[in-house]
């Protein structure tokens, strides 16, 4: 019952990043600045990145929960979580509102990391839950070449 209510916790506070960052992604998307960059072949349409962003915080989530379970974990997930979600929010500000996309590089990076950090560290200890923060991982990995993409291309 606990780890339900944990994964409604972790679901809520990670909506509430998807949120605030999207208060950034709108309008930047639409801007001449960001239409004029040059973007990477493999960048999926627009619908992708909800679809991607909704399946990695649900997995994310449950992730979350499975691991916020386990007591002896609290304290590296208490300082590594709020790590996550703050990288996560900033790249939207950073890249979209102004107008960085070199810093907004760094910040991706360090969230690959810590994401890859999270799964590699814990995997022995969340054992098969590990696949949830998979798609994370993975989308991460996208998101951060689509980044460097246009950072190489900056003219």
């Amino acid at each position: 019952m606990k780890r339900i209510a944990y994964f409604f916790l972790f679901l809520l506070l990670n909506a509430l990043a998807l949120f605030i960052g999207g208060l950034f992604t709108k309008s930047g998307v639409s801007s001449t600045w960001y239409q004029s960059l040059s973007k990477a072949p493999w960048n999926p349409p627009g619908w992708v990145f909800g679809f991607a962003w909704t399946t990695v915080m649900l997995c994310f989530s449950i992730y979350m929960a499975e691991w916020f379970a386990l007591k002896e974990q609290r304290r590296k997930l208490m300082v590594l979580y709020p790590l996550q979600w703050l990288l996560n929010i900033s790249w939207n500000p950073i890249f979209f509102y102004c107008k960085q996309p070199i810093l907004a590089l760094i910040a991706i990076v360090l969230l690959l990391i810590l994401v890859l950090y999270t799964l590699f560290s814990n995997r022995n200890v969340l054992k098969g839950r590990s696949v949830l923060l998979l798609p994370y991982a993975l989308w991460m990995v996208v998101a951060t070449s689509l980044n460097a993409y246009i950072v190489i291309h900056l003219g």
